[in-house]
């Protein structure tokens, strides 16, 4: 795997290295001991997909605070989507930026999300399936959220949003300031 280090700390881009023959390809996306040489120390626990019918479909934006922080590690494997994480430590020096990378079936692209960033993505094509690990399991009392239109972020997204739960919708906008 080839690991490309964000302006985010602890965000990384990660692309596989496909060793190809007659038969196709085999690729590591996944390996304990890669990800420690880069300092990348988390163990997932647990494993989600997400499967999105039309174009345009947005999910997010979502992070776990203390006391159940979780890094998310995304992957498309059906379809293309736009993935957004917003760094939302205050301690961090990017603090409310964000990072946009287009994810794809075609170029097996993957994102490491760390904690306490929200994630989200939209849809670039019909039929999107998403495969992510997560290095907790889900706790409704430390979810949180962002809203993907929230102008003290300013997310550009690619396209007009066709799909978005009410939940999503509903999440509070940022206190004017917070920067």
């Amino acid at each position: 795997m080839r690991f490309t280090e964000t302006e985010i700390p602890g965000a990384f881009i990660i692309d596989i290295e496909p060793r190809a023959d007659e038969r196709g390809f085999f690729a590591r996306t996944y390996c304990t001991r890669e990800f420690a040489e880069h300092g990348l120390t988390m163990a997932f626990v647990q494993a989600n997909t997400s499967f999105n019918r039309r174009r345009g479909t947005l999910r997010g934006m979502h992070w776990q605070d203390e006391p159940a922080p979780e890094a998310k590690l995304m992957r498309c494997i059906a379809g293309a989507v736009v993935d957004v994480l917003v760094d939302m430590r205050p301690e961090s020096p990017t603090y409310l930026r964000h990072l946009s990378v287009e994810l794809t079936a075609a170029n097996r692209r993957q994102l490491l999300i760390p904690e306490r960033c929200a994630a989200g993505y939209q849809t670039l094509t019909d039929d999107t399936e998403m495969s992510y690990l997560v290095s907790g399991v889900y706790t409704p009392e430390a979810e949180r959220g962002l809203r993907h239109d929230d102008p003290a972020i300013g997310i550009a997204w690619p396209l007009p949003i066709s799909t978005l739960s009410d939940k999503d919708a509903n999440w509070p906008l940022l206190e004017a300031g917070t920067r």
